[in-house]
């Protein structure tokens, strides 16, 4: 069967990655989190072994004072238990903040931030009891099992093995005085809370690796489902290049529109077409209104005529308009004296017209700076070898 895991071979793909760790499949050590809880627990423990001592000393002289009024009054006994029991959980409230807060930053550490309340979804596949049958005999349920077997076992025999050498200590304890014995107790707990500190480090840095390479055996494909993907990555591609055509389409409807509002066209003859408008009551500067190559140019040049608008052949001109403008952006400030000139131009062509008469005047040449001028920058750029040098 294609689904099947024998033919799931092939590594996921970075968008069956993504998916997955929008469905909250991340790579998770509980181990890690139980380290890091753990070693912040004895951490802060050692850092204040000497205040929780007397802390705790002042407490249980506390408790063990014998106080004649709860004779009279039993009922007032729940009362100071209470309060016994609230100055305990104000100590350790702290230590649990810490540890979760250690076990939280421990999941970030081993996955990264992953907020996601797809998990949270119903999903009744997950009573079918033939399913639920066939993930607590897999391997990954076999591996976990084991995995916590040997967690114990390994914890169990560090304390018996520490304990069966510091039992002496412990019966010395009955001996000292109740702040010395607090104390001394405090080292010895201490001491076998960092050696099981260590082994669950240790299982720690096995666990991390062995839950990505689960996770990334989890997410392997078959060759269908690759090929499925590639079809989809493709389709959308394909949507996406229709709709960008669609808004070339679109932008070049309204830039065709605004051409029999233009002023002029400058054209080279047949290869670049620029229409630009100028009002001085609402522009700092000519704006292009319209540009084109080759069959666009034309498009503008066969609008321009049949709104009789003034079409130029200034080939220099087209050229740097075309390369260093956009469309509805003002022109380049060098390039203001050239326009100026053919805008000029324009204007008497217009009261000639309106008056009946022609034009003496000739089209101008407008002066182009040489660099603007694509023609000319190829023209001077080296051919071959030896005009670099």
């Amino acid at each position: 069967m294609a689904d099947s895991s024998q033919d799931r071979k092939l590594p996921a793909t970075p968008r069956r990655l993504d998916k997955a760790r929008k469905e909250g499949q991340v790579a998770r050590s509980r181990d890690l989190g139980h380290f890091a809880a753990f070693a912040a627990a004895v951490a802060l423990l050692a850092a204040l072994a000497p205040r929780l001592t007397d802390w705790l000393t002042r407490l249980l002289a506390r408790g063990l004072h014998f106080d004649a009024t709860l004779l009279a009054h039993p009922e007032s006994m729940g009362q100071r238990l209470g309060a016994l029991a609230l100055q305990m959980l104000v100590v350790l409230a702290p230590l649990f903040g810490v540890m979760v807060l250690a076990a939280l930053g421990a999941g970030l550490l081993a996955g990264g931030w992953n907020f996601t309340l797809q998990p949270l979804t119903p999903n009744f596949g997950k009573l079918n009891p033939i399913a639920g049958v066939g993930r607590l005999f897999s391997l990954q349920q076999l591996v976990t099992t084991l995995k916590a077997c040997v967690l114990a076992l390994v914890l169990g025999a560090i304390g018996v093995a520490y304990e069966s050498r510091q039992w002496m200590h412990h019966v010395e304890l009955l001996a000292m005085p109740l702040p010395a014995a607090l104390a001394a107790g405090a080292a010895l707990i201490q001491g076998g809370l960092v050696l099981l500190c260590g082994a669950m480090g240790l299982f720690a840095l096995i666990d991390v690796p062995l839950q990505r390479q689960q996770l990334a055996r989890r997410l392997r494909m078959t060759q269908q489902e690759v090929k499925q993907e590639m079809k989809e990555v493709e389709g959308n591609l394909q949507v996406k290049g229709r709709i960008r055509q669609r808004m070339r389409e679109m932008a070049s409807r309204r830039m065709l529109a605004a051409v029999p509002g233009a002023d002029l066209v400058v054209m080279n003859p047949t290869h670049y077409a620029v229409a630009l408008k100028y009002d001085d009551r609402t522009m700092a500067a000519p704006r292009v209104v319209a540009k084109g190559a080759d069959l666009m140019a034309l498009k503008i040049r066969d609008l321009a005529r049949d709104a009789r608008v003034p079409v130029l052949q200034a080939p220099p001109l087209a050229r740097a308009l075309y390369a260093h403008t956009e469309v509805d952006a003002e022109i380049p400030a060098r390039l203001f004296s050239a326009v100026a000139q053919v805008l000029a131009w324009v204007y008497q062509l217009r009261d000639a017209m309106a008056a009946g008469r022609g034009l003496a005047t000739a089209a101008p040449v407008p002066d182009v700076p040489a660099d603007l001028d694509p023609a000319q920058d190829a023209a001077r750029a080296p051919t071959h070898e030896g005009d670099a040098t």
